[in-house]
């Protein structure tokens, strides 16, 4: 992982969020903890099927 790349990622993040915030737009995510986590949830979901290296092809499945 590189820390450069997480430490710009909340840098940017930050600053986006600054910008909702002065400009009083509703932001693009789930104002509320439980929506957050939700949203970390499928992340390590995600990170977790990668790491057991198991997939599906879902136009295989689907007969395409």
């Amino acid at each position: 992982m590189n820390l450069e790349l997480v430490v710009l990622g909340l840098l940017t993040g930050a600053l986006t969020g600054v910008f909702f915030a002065l400009f009083e737009v509703p932001i693009p995510a789930p104002p509320e903890l439980p929506g957050l986590m939700g949203i970390v949830g499928i992340y390590l979901g995600y990170k977790l099927v990668r790491a057991a290296d198991r997939s599906v092809d879902v136009l295989d499945a689907l007969g395409f």
